[in-house]
């Protein structure tokens, strides 16, 4: 059983004791904590916090330790109920609010729970910020308010249904390309919010919808990450209901995949790959991804003649890249799409809307898309090692050891060679290197991840 506290929230499991687990007891206290940062933050004599949470079990049991603990700091609340991570995202500046919370463990399994925190814009904090609510914790620095001086909750459950036309309003969203299509689409929403949206979504853009796990129980039916091998139901339905593609999100929301119509999965990578091919083609510009996230992008974005830029991996450090580069489209390999014509968050309804524009307009099957971009492979690797190791001293001799090559620092080790690419991180919580690489067959990069491997342990002694 865990807790992790971090600058961007925390996160834990439900149950266990204080301190050690996302408990009823933890859940108030890190309420309390970004409420009352938020009060010195604002300064304002009133302040309002926008509240959404997805499908999870505890859910509601979080939800209400949340919203009565900001009401008590006198923190007027407006509860959105069951909703999405970039739904919140949107309502906040749209409310005028001083802040959000979501309570999503994203795509973490089910005995997960998490308060995900917002700024004024309807983004995630920075790190100083979260420093701050941290040290507010630590010391239990909270000063609730008086009988007279307690905050209001006012309840709004249409901001699903408010995302999904401002979606439709972008631009770029072709909604009679899109009927016109025809298509049909096989949804996986894990059992949680984007069960509603995705459907409701689609239903509005004349696609005919097959749902898989579209009830908002709680009850993951798989793990709810989308990564391949859990994915085989929805993968063998596409092939089975003859649909064009098939859908897929965690229960925030916030990441998207695409089963191409032969039930082949499309590739996380490849999502904000073929939404920024859509959106340069319209809009020439540049992007931004984090470091660990496919060369694809590049690729795509110099064949546009845009410029390609990679952050440090975390969502609130491609925001400020993107911001700093004038980024059209952006976000991360993990299927994360951020599109700022609509707002600086992770949004599958915009990938979503973008993806079916271009297929519609492209008139080709979902797998011949695919294999109309770059073909990459990735490993993904980790090396345990003894507390004892000094990892940014390996980190250093890495750098120094390929210092002939293009290196990048800002977030570990990341080497780019001509063909391929490695990025060397540890992990902020135990004593871990991971290893990714990046390289035209699946051979070549797990051929280089064994190699820089044997010279981590090598420099290491292990």
């Amino acid at each position: 059983m865990t807790l992790i506290k971090s600058i961007s929230g925390i996160r834990g499991t439900i149950g266990g004791k204080v301190g050690d687990n996302l408990t009823p007891v933890d859940a108030v206290k890190f309420a309390s904590a970004y409420g009352t940062w938020l009060k010195k933050h604002s300064n304002k004599e009133k302040n309002t916090v926008v509240i959404g949470r997805d499908a999870r079990i505890s859910g509601p049991m979080i939800h209400n330790l949340v919203v009565n603990t900001l009401l008590g700091l006198g923190i007027d609340v407006i509860d959105l109920g069951l909703s999405t991570t970039p739904t919140v995202e949107v309502a906040v500046p749209m409310e005028k609010a001083d802040g959000g919370i979501i309570l999503t463990a994203s795509h973490n399994p089910k005995q997960w729970n998490a308060l995900k925190l917002l700024n004024e814009k309807g983004e995630f904090l920075s790190g100083a910020d979260g420093e701050k609510i941290l040290a507010i914790a630590e010391a239990e620095a909270f000063d609730f308010s008086d009988v007279d001086s307690l905050g209001e909750i006012t309840i709004n459950d249409a901001y699903m249904d408010i995302h999904i036309d401002e979606v439709l309003n972008l631009p770029l969203v072709d909604i009679e390309a899109v009927k016109a299509a025809n298509f049909k689409v096989v949804v996986d929403g894990v059992n949680s919010s984007g069960g509603i949206i995705v459907p409701k979504l689609l239903e509005q853009m004349g696609v005919e919808v097959v749902k898989l796990y579209c009830e908002p129980n709680g009850h993951f039916p798989h793990n709810p990450e989308p990564l391949k091998e859990h994915l085989t139901d929805i993968s063998a339905l596409v092939v089975e209901e003859k649909a064009h593609l098939g859908i897929v999100v965690d229960p925030d929301v916030d990441r998207l995949a695409f089963i191409s119509e032969d039930g082949e999965m499309f590739g996380e990578e490849y999502t904000l790959v073929a939404c920024a091919d859509f959106v340069l083609s319209k809009t020439p510009g540049n992007t931004v991804s984090n470091m660990s996230s496919s060369r694809a992008l590049r690729d795509v974005t110099v064949a546009h003649g845009g410029s390609y830029e990679a952050s440090a991996v975390g969502e609130v450090n491609v925001v400020e890249l993107m911001k700093k580069n004038n980024a059209i489209i952006g976000g991360e390999g993990n299927g994360g799409i951020i599109y700022p014509e609509l707002h600086y968050g992770r949004d599958s309804l915009v990938g979503v809307a973008l993806f079916l524009t271009h297929l519609a307009n492209k008139k080709m099957k979902v797998s011949a898309l695919r294999a109309s971009y770059p073909e990459y492979y990735m490993s993904k690797n980790k090396i345990e090692l003894t507390p004892q190791i000094d990892v940014d001293a390996i980190l250093v001799a890495m750098a120094d050891k390929y210092k002939s090559e293009n290196i990048t620092t800002i977030d570990g080790v990341k080497i780019d060679f001509a063909e391929n690419w490695v990025h060397l991180r540890k992990s902020n919580t135990e004593p871990i290197i991971r290893i990714y690489t990046e390289a035209a067959t699946q051979q070549l990069a797990d051929d280089l991840a064994l190699r820089i491997i044997d010279e981590i342990k090598a420099v290491a002694g292990i």
